[in-house]
């Protein structure tokens, strides 16, 4: 199995069953995943991601790109939330030994993306 098939049957495995309990086995036990504000462990990730589960329970994912990189897979999506916002996500996994060993995640709410570009555009400043 490729590094992008492992990182689209864990998504396949949360958009199927709606459950983290198939995910588990697809992480490496010192599993990581990286936020700006905090990194939490496999444990504490799982318990996020069954938690967001049951008020996303309808949502929509397009996969835009994935792409590999030697141990390392990005994922491009835009996910359109039951009641909510339209989103794109870029995931980062890093792949060590067939199990997803680390993840980056990048969120932005669709409508609001113009208004991030705002930081490039001298007139602005």
């Amino acid at each position: 199995m490729t590094n992008k098939d492992i990182v689209q049957q864990a998504l396949s495995e949360l958009l199927t069953t709606g459950s983290t309990d198939g995910l588990r086995s697809l992480l490496s036990d010192d599993f990581m995943h990286h936020r700006p504000d905090a990194s939490t462990t496999k444990d504490e990730w799982l318990d996020a991601v069954q938690a967001a589960l049951t008020p996303l329970a309808g949502m929509q994912v397009e996969i835009r790109h994935l792409l590999a990189d030697g141990d390392h897979v990005v994922l491009h999506t835009l996910r359109r939330l039951p009641d909510g916002p339209e989103i794109a996500v870029v995931d980062i996994w890093r792949v060590e030994d067939g199990l997803l060993a680390e993840a980056w995640e990048i969120i932005e709410p669709v409508a609001q993306a113009p208004a991030n570009l705002t930081w490039w555009d001298p007139a602005a400043a």
